[in-house]
């Protein structure tokens, strides 16, 4: 089982990794009941790129090495992260802040296109 987001752009949250709020973290507005309704607009870009750079930063030089393992894994799980030599202890951590950046990276090119991004998430 899996919770989706769709709208202006679509995925499917990291299971056990991120939350269905994980877009908050880049700003826009929130509305509830059964899902989340997003809504980013170009006002929002510098706050974005903001929430990009702190992914970045919490990656620490991850990033390049996650992008390398995803592009050739189609799954993943604990055991296989460690043999391409992620710190065990940092797994799940580094997995949240990828996922983010995922999601962060969809939403600024979204509103970079539209002028805006509108995408409801599962709860």
């Amino acid at each position: 089982m899996g919770r989706y987001y769709s709208g202006d752009i679509q995925g499917k949250f990291w299971f056990a990794v991120q939350s269905s709020d994980d877009a908050s973290f880049f700003g826009g507005k929130v509305q509830e009941p059964n899902h989340i309704d997003y809504y980013f607009e170009t006002d929002h870009i510098p706050e974005i790129k903001v929430g990009l750079e702190r992914c970045k930063n919490a990656l620490r030089g991850y990033k390049t090495k996650l992008d390398k393992f995803f592009k050739s894994n189609e799954g993943y799980n604990d055991k296989m992260l460690i043999e391409a030599g992620f710190p065990a202890g940092k797994i799940k951590e580094l997995l949240e802040w990828y996922a983010r950046l995922g999601l962060g990276e969809k939403i600024l090119k979204c509103v970079k296109e539209k002028g805006w991004c509108e995408f409801d998430a599962e709860l």
